[in-house]
């Protein structure tokens, strides 16, 4: 009789009442290799209160950015012991009494970073949760918030892009290179993507037409190029650079005037070298970005609710894919994670947690 007098909003909780939600977690409580430092952990959750919400994680991708948090090398520094793992895309479980956004069956992916999300479950608060179609392929869901999101803002928010511009990259293989591509295709723009030799290169250039790559140049042949010299294609009014070093000094050579380069990554491991020239002559800007900083400072931004909503519908529509990448059974985490150490950004392989086989 009980069950009947509560709000419905409330009825879902009681589902989770005495049912033994045992979570597999990976753990760390000390910076380091995570080989060395992760611990494959099992924990009883408590059942959701007030605005939390129990949520069975799906699929989660493992980011540099997870990496780099594992070893000390990340800004973002979290509380010990810590769950690894930054994004997700999970099911919920059962909420809260006070829950009114979510409710059971409900697919989700966080809206705030540090969550933990290398977990088989967990609880989180309403708020940091945000509620997609589940008709979003399980891949393209739990890579959603960081590398497609980064894309976004960065064709977005520096350079003022119509139909027919042109976008550069460097590291046009990674998985913001192939999210740029799409957006690109999508938005009518011209994206012009420079990659490292390989054996494999010709296989490589034909997945990134197919993602919508107007044209794919190795260093070496972009160093000779004419391409923006036919009149085919506009002079780049932007740059997007993840490599740093000489890479960046050779496709900032390639802006037009006044034209931006815009950072938000350093493969290389050497600073962005400015050239002259371009510099003073073409008056060409030099910007950084993150991803979390904009993440957290526009939280709850309209832009940041039409960008989710623009990149599910591409997704929906299958205009949008998740990277190249391959789902690793949770249990062969130091598989995945020596793997994910070794990556020197040529496979452009994400690999990606699946906690259905747990």
């Amino acid at each position: 009789m009980l069950r009947r007098t509560l709000p419905s909003c409330a009825r879902p909780s009681l589902l989770c009442r005495h049912m033994s939600v045992v979570a597999k977690s990976l753990k760390y409580t000390q910076h380091g290799e995570p080989q060395d430092v992760l611990k494959l952990v099992e924990d009883k959750l408590s059942d959701p209160t007030d605005k939390q919400v129990l949520v069975q994680i799906l699929a989660a991708p493992i980011n540099p950015a997870d990496i780099n948090t594992i070893q000390g090398k990340y800004p973002v520094k979290p509380k010990f012991p810590a769950i690894a793992g930054n994004e997700f895309v999970g099911k919920v479980v059962c909420v809260g009494e006070q829950v009114t956004s979510l409710q059971p069956g409900t697919h989700v992916v966080p809206l705030a970073s540090g969550l933990g999300t290398w977990t088989t479950h967990a609880v989180y608060k309403e708020e940091h949760l945000l509620g997609i179609s589940n008709k979003v392929g399980l891949a393209e869901a739990a890579t959603i918030t960081v590398n497609p999101c980064t894309a976004y803002r960065m064709l977005k928010d520096f350079v003022k892009l119509s139909p027919g511009d042109t976008v550069i990259q460097n590291g046009a293989n990674s998985a913001v290179g192939q999210a740029v591509h799409q957006l690109c295709r999508a938005w009518g723009i011209n994206s012009v993507g420079i990659v490292r030799n390989r054996p494999e290169i010709d296989e490589l250039k034909k997945l990134l037409h197919s993602l919508g790559a107007t044209a794919v140049l190795t260093e070496e042949e972009i160093r000779t190029s004419d391409i923006f010299k036919t009149g085919k294609m506009k002079r780049p009014q932007l740059a997007l650079n993840c490599v740093g070093g000489k890479s960046a000094t050779e496709v900032s050579r390639h802006l037009n005037d006044r034209g931006v380069m815009v950072t938000y990554g350093g493969m290389s491991r050497e600073p962005v070298t400015v050239a002259t020239g371009p510099l003073i002559f073409k008056d060409i800007a030099f910007r950084g970005f993150w991803m979390t900083r904009w993440s957290k400072e526009n939280y709850n931004a309209p832009e940041r609710k039409q960008m989710f909503q623009e990149l599910c519908k591409l997704m929906e529509d299958g205009k949008f894919v998740a990277p190249t990448h391959e789902m690793v059974p949770l249990e062969k985490f130091k598989d995945a994670a020596a793997a994910a150490l070794n990556f020197k950004g040529f496979t452009g392989k994400k690999f990606i947690l699946d906690m259905s086989k747990c």
